[in-house]
Parts: structure tokens; C-alpha cells; sequence
């Protein structure tokens, strides 16, 4: 018995656009309906592709009807494009961040809410079997009680990252909004809510307007507290992406870690799975030695298990699992971190309603 597939559209065939092409088509349950996009270099990828190509969200849903979107379009266009697929009644995945700012961010919470809309926001690392299993090993209660977290995302984007795209280097771009509000997202499943920020900024190695090193610190509504390194112009692998080995356009360092979760029984180094615990709870000492394992895991490309719930949600056999709420709230961390740079005070980042 054939099964149809989950036809989903892309809006947007930028790096990440492309990339969601590419796993629609090797997907099990949804394929590639079209692509929207009215940059000339559209034309190449969609007839590579062999879907039809449309030069607006209009144009495609007064031809056709895709069972949902995704949304990879400059992150100013969010809000526009977030609202014609809501009056459309189409599902969305819409990339991460929500929106550029926090007011267009909690106007697409609004309209989403009014509307009953379904929404998923592409924070793909919430995918990630690597996330999954630190998550489990914190919930179970592995590590006791969580106190502390050190994390980094320090790393060298080359000199043809800016001369490509002249407007990385200006205010609205730089780590923060384009790298850390991952790290933030990632730092919020494994340690609870953020609800104040401090941090110092600088912009001394590149010169540019936007800032290219940050030392942040976190205050979690539980009483943990947190410390993070960001730097786009830092030779070193503490990143993420060369570390995690889940995608293989990056160099990997499988000695490294980028996070390590600290609690009152022991601790777990993120993505090695290195776990260090005591062996009694009553016999707790830096004096005594920790019982040292590795936590089994799986490695798997998290963008292709956020396609496969992508397709579950439009068919309804799933929730959302990074609400627009979540995208909310990973933006306005973001924006009191660079907020807290600017003014050297203490962000409260609580939601005021």
C-alpha cells in the first residue's frame, strides 16, 4: 500500500534553505513540494530538484496547497512571512531566531496564539540524540543536584565570512544573534530557565561595529549559575559543531567538550558523555576519586530528526517541541546578553507577561 508523503515547500534556498532541500529529499516520510524564493539563483535548484519554483508565498498558495512550510528566509522577514503562512492556515517551521527583535517575536507568539496556529521553530539541536541523552542523565538525578555550567562556543570564522556578506560584520548580526542563541536554547533543556544575564563585550581583534568575543553569565531560575565563552574569532575547537560531530563540514575533536554540567554528586562533560560521580553519596570529597564512565549515546544529523517531527506535527501526531514561546524566550535572552554588554548591568530575561 503506497503511503503519500508530507509535501512541504521551502521558503528561502540561503545555506540552511539548501540544506533543508536536500534532507527533504532523502526523507522517509515528507518530500520537497517546492521552493519559494525570488533570488535567480532559485531557478538552478529548483529545476535540480524538479519542483516547481515560486518568486512569492502568494504566488505559491494561489497555485497550490503544501501541507506545510519551511520558513528560511532572512531573519527580518520572519514576521511578514510567519503571518502569511497563519492566514493561509498552512503549518510552519520557521528558522530560528523568531524573529529579528523580541517586539516582532512576541507579535508572532500573539498571532500564533489568536489563530491556534502550528508553528515549530528550527532549533535543530533540540533534535539532537546528543541533547537527548545529557537531558536524561540530568533528570535522573545522575549528577544531584545542578550548581554550575561552563560552556563555549569559541571558534574562527574565516575572513570570506564577512566579505561575503558585508552586513555580518554590522550591528544586528555578530555571535550573539547568529551563534549564541543556539548555545542558549541548548543551555535551557539541560539547566532550566535563564531568568538574568550578565556580560562584557569586545570587538578589539576585528574591529568591526559588531562584537566578536563576549564573556556571559547566566543566573537560572533553579539557582544554578552558569559561565560562557563566545568568540567567532578565537582559534580553538570548544564549539559545538567541532565537537559534536553531527555535521561533517566541520573538522572534529573528539577529545574536546563545550559544555561540562556540574552537580552536588558529580558531573557530565557535553558532547563526550564523559560521566564523573561519586561513588557514595555520604563519602562525597575532592579528596576521593570520582567513578569515571562514558554515557552510551547515538549520533544522528539533527536537522534530518527535525524534518521527520516536522512532518509528525503537520499530521498531527505531534507537538511542537520548541515552541514559538521557546523561540520567544532563546531571543530575549539573546538580546539582554547584548543588552547587559552595552550597559554593564544585570538583564533580568523573565517573561513580563
Amino acid at each position: 500500500m503506497h503511503i503519500a508523503k508530507t509535501r512541504i515547500a521551502v521558503t528561502g534556498v540561503g545555506a540552511i534553505g539548501v540544506d533543508h532541500t536536500r534532507i527533504l529529499q532523502q526523507s522517509p516520510s515528507c518530500e520537497l513540494s517546492a521552493i519559494v524564493d525570488p533570488a535567480p539563483g532559485a531557478v538552478a535548484i529548483a529545476e535540480k530538484a524538479g519542483v516547481p519554483l515560486y518568486k512569492s508565498l502568494d504566488e505559491l498558495f494561489e497555485t497550490e496547497r503544501p501541507d506545510g512550510v519551511i520558513l528560511a528566509t532572512p531573519n527580518p522577514l520572519h514576521l511578514e512571512h510567519t503571518l502569511r503562512c497563519i492566514k493561509a492556515g498552512v503549518p510552519m517551521l520557521l528558522e530560528k531566531p523568531i524573529a529579528s527583535t523580541v517586539q516582532d517575536g512576541e507579535r508572532i507568539v500573539k498571532e500564533v496564539d489568536r489563530a491556534g496556529a502550528t508553528l515549530l521553530i528550527g532549533h535543530h539541536r533540540a533534535h539532537s540524540p546528543i541533547m537527548a541523552c545529557a537531558k536524561r542523565l540530568i533528570d535522573e538525578g545522575r549528577l544531584g543536584k545542578i550548581v554550575a555550567v561552563m560552556g563555549s562556543a569559541v571558534f574562527f570564522k574565516p575572513d570570506h565570512y564577512f566579505t561575503d556578506a558585508p552586513w555580518r560584520r554590522e550591528i544586528g548580526a555578530g555571535p550573539i544573534l547568529i551563534n549564541m542563541i543556539h548555545e542558549i536554547h541548548n543551555m535551557r533543556m539541560l539547566c532550566g530557565e535563564i531568568v538574568a544575564v550578565q556580560a562584557f563585550a569586545s570587538h578589539a581583534t576585528r574591529k568591526f561595529p559588531v562584537e566578536d568575543t563576549v564573556a556571559i553569565n547566566l543566573r537560572f531560575a533553579s539557582g544554578t549559575l552558569g559561565a560562557f565563552m563566545l568568540s567567532d574569532t578565537a582559534a580553538c575547537a570548544r564549539s559545538w559543531e567541532q565537537t559534536s560531530q553531527e555535521n561533517k563540514a566541520y573538522p572534529t575533536y573528539p577529545d574536546e567538550d563545550c559544555y561540562v554540567i556540574a552537580g552536588t554528586f558529580g558531573s557530565l562533560s557535553v558532547p563526550t558523555m564523559r560521566l564523573k560521580t561519586y561513588a557514595k553519596a555520604e563519602d562525597r570529597s575532592w579528596f576521593k576519586p570520582f567513578q569515571v564512565c562514558v554515557a552510551d549515546m547515538t549520533r544522528e544529523d539533527p536537522l534530518g530528526r527535525q524534518i521527520e517531527h516536522f512532518g509528525q506535527v503537520v499530521r498531527g501526531e505531534a507537538n511542537p517541541l520548541v515552541t514559538a514561546r521557546d523561540g520567544l524566550q532563546n531571543l530575549r535572552v539573546a538580546a539582554a546578553v547584548g543588552e547587559a554588554a552595552r550597559s554593564g548591568l544585570t538583564i533580568d530575561t523573565r517573561p513580563t507577561c
